[in-house]
């Protein structure tokens, strides 16, 4: 199957993306919450041995196939490294249907006029060159919104599309994703600032252009839908963006035409000390919730 046929299924295919693309920085969070505390590990080797071997179990595991998850985000040590002896992105695509993201960014930069922009990515030509050989099909990149402040948002949208037609040129299809923080007072109005900025950047690509969404679940139900609907957006999956699966399954409900990309809502209750039965168990729990709520909508 070509990336055409991989297109097709992010555009139409029913289900949600799973983000398994912790990095660095948050990869010591995400396996304390799984069970493994720092005294487990030694260096960052052995950090990502680790991870690795917790998204292994997930991808391996048979609840996750292509009939719930259409696409996975993977961080860049876990596209270099090997499930059963193939590449995670062929064996993601090959064994179980589902199409492989590589998240591209290098973190954040500090606040500035109530946003946090994209650190430099000076390596990005060579990584997407890599990402296209490994069967990478998109990428992800995220910039976080701290304040409904006009200017800054300005600024993290026109970063995002810049970078996005680099992605674009090299033939991926970027997933831009500007979060706007959950705990914010004014965060209303923020996603207005936002809703609008993206919607001047979507009009002026050309026709031929494809890019995906991927946004904090709104206050206002179906508040992105116009984004939705727009013709040169191929998906806008939803970030959990720390509230629980719970309310964010309940909450992406209510948007149509939205679907998950959920990373700590997706793995909430599993554990390294789960038998492969509980955790196979637990885990196509949340993906069933997950999926339900996206094809809600």
């Amino acid at each position: 199957m070509s990336k055409e046929d991989q297109a097709a299924r992010m555009r139409t295919g029913d289900g949600f993306v799973a983000a398994l693309d912790q990095s660095g920085g948050s990869t010591p969070k995400a396996l304390r919450l799984y069970g493994i505390e720092e005294d487990r590990y030694s260096g960052e080797d052995e950090m990502f041995d680790l991870i690795h071997q917790m998204r292994t179990r997930i991808i391996k595991s048979p609840a996750f196939t292509g009939d719930r998850v259409l696409g996975a985000i993977l961080f860049e040590q876990t596209m270099d490294r090997e499930i059963d002896g193939k590449p995670t992105s062929a064996y993601l695509w090959e064994e179980r249907g589902v199409v492989p993201f590589l998240k591209v960014d290098k973190g954040l930069d500090d606040e500035t006029d109530g946003v946090r922009l994209m650190k430099p990515m000076p390596g990005l030509k060579d990584l997407l060159v890599r990402a296209n050989a490994a069967g990478i099909f998109g990428t992800k990149m995220r910039s976080v919104i701290d304040a409904a402040s006009p200017s800054g948002i300005a600024s993290v949208v026109d970063q995002q599309f810049a970078i996005a037609s680099e992605i674009l040129d090299a033939g991926l299809v970027p997933i831009i994703e500007p979060e706007v923080t959950i705990s914010i007072s004014d965060k209303a109005e923020a996603e207005d600032i936002l809703r609008d900025e993206i919607a001047k950047h979507l009009d002026k690509l050309p026709s031929n252009r494809e890019v995906m969404l991927k946004l904090t679940l709104p206050e206002t139900a179906n508040h992105y839908k116009p984004l939705i609907d727009h013709d040169r957006v191929m998906r806008v999956v939803a970030l959990s963006g720390g509230y629980s699966r719970d309310e964010a399954n309940d909450r992406l409900s209510q948007n149509a035409g939205m679907i998950a990309s959920f990373s700590r809502a997706l793995t909430e209750g599993l554990s390294d000390q789960q038998s492969d039965e509980d955790f196979d168990a637990q885990l196509k729990k949340s993906i069933d919730s997950i999926y339900k709520a996206s094809v809600a909508g």
